[in-house]
């Protein structure tokens, strides 16, 4: 496992994306997203999907001259087309976009249709928070989990984030519809670990703790079971019905890689406009610290509140280097000519 630092590791990454024809804006923020995701511990959304996102930048599945542009304007919605430009780039717009409205009217809400992967979708639940504001952003996916009780795919795992500020750092979560991504199980398998719970059925519908048949069998198992897969079901249909865009069951039909044709939605809302940025930020803080009170389970040392952790190894790997698996760094520094 290699340890390498946010500087160096940003600088390698925004090279890789300055080779595969990025603008050096484009590059800069990107590689400063991917890094971020790796330095808070999410390394499946951050050094690990660089050369995948690279190969899609090369297959023409991203286009990389793209830029959002408005459908149509409802109040304090707004609708755009992501042209299947960067997803990065797109989310962080339509982020922004949707806090330029809830400062005006409390609430901001973009829906961006047919864009590409926006990587870790807390990033965009923290960049909310980190400027006062809370959220709730999601996004489809093509099918990659089955229906509950069904064997093949017809379900996204669709991401779902939620972030309130508080007094210091934010209450964020981050999950998909899945008891695992895709991207934990590639993870575990490189690290040669178990899952901590089942995460999934093996080919001949096993449930299991071992990611490698989960990804080979795509069975992996919904988020509470049912409830998990009709919450799949409802995002996926929301998301297309406030952006005019693409359910699971058409962006299946593009073939084009994860996510490509998506449809998401970026809900904020400006405290100013409800009880108070201070009375908000204090009663986010009360709940985590009532949280943290709790008495552990008999197997557990502590409590943590979403988001914690996140900012714990953020916090670690700033100053000590951000854990790295040695094949992925390998091929992120091959792309970069490194």
């Amino acid at each position: 496992m290699a340890v390498v630092k946010f500087d160096e590791m940003k600088q390698t990454v925004k090279q890789a994306f300055l080779n595969a024809g990025l603008s050096e804006s484009q590059a800069d923020i990107c590689a400063q997203i991917h890094t971020e995701a790796s330095c808070d511990g999410i390394f499946s959304h951050g050094l690990n999907r660089v050369a995948r996102f690279v190969d899609y930048v090369k297959k023409g599945w991203v286009d990389i001259y793209a830029e959002p542009e408005k459908v149509k304007s409802i109040g304090s919605i707004e609708i755009y087309d992501g042209q299947r430009g960067i997803g990065i780039t797109n989310a962080l717009f339509a982020v922004e976009r949707a806090m330029t409205l809830a400062s005006e009217q409390g609430v901001g809400i973009v829906g961006l249709r047919n864009t590409t992967h926006w990587m870790r979708g807390g990033t965009y639940g923290w960049k909310a928070a980190e400027k006062g504001y809370a959220a709730i952003c999601w996004t489809n996916t093509e099918s990659c989990m089955p229906a509950w009780g069904a064997k093949n795919p017809r379900l996204g795992n669709n991401p779902y984030v939620m972030a309130v500020p508080m007094t210091e750092g934010a209450l964020v979560l981050d999950m998909a519809m899945s008891q695992y991504a895709y991207g934990k199980l590639q993870v575990t398998r490189l690290k040669g670990e178990k899952l901590p719970f089942p995460g999934g059925f093996d080919k001949d519908g096993n449930l299991t703790d071992e990611p490698g048949p989960i990804e080979e069998s795509m069975r992996i198992l919904p988020t509470g079971y049912w409830k998990g897969s009709g919450m799949a079901i409802l995002l996926d249909v929301m998301a297309a019905f406030l952006t005019a865009g693409s359910p699971t069951n058409e962006i299946d039909k593009i073939q084009q890689g994860s996510c490509t044709g998506a449809s998401q939605v970026f809900m904020v809302f400006d405290p100013k406009h409800f009880g108070g940025i201070e009375f908000s930020k204090a009663m986010a803080a009360s709940v985590a610290e009532y949280v943290k009170g709790s008495t552990p389970a008999e197997d557990q040392r502590d409590v943590f509140y979403p988001g914690e952790m996140a900012l714990r190894n953020r916090a670690n790997f700033s100053a000590r280097g951000i854990p790295a698996d040695d094949g992925v760094w390998a091929e992120v520094q091959k792309l970069a000519k490194r």
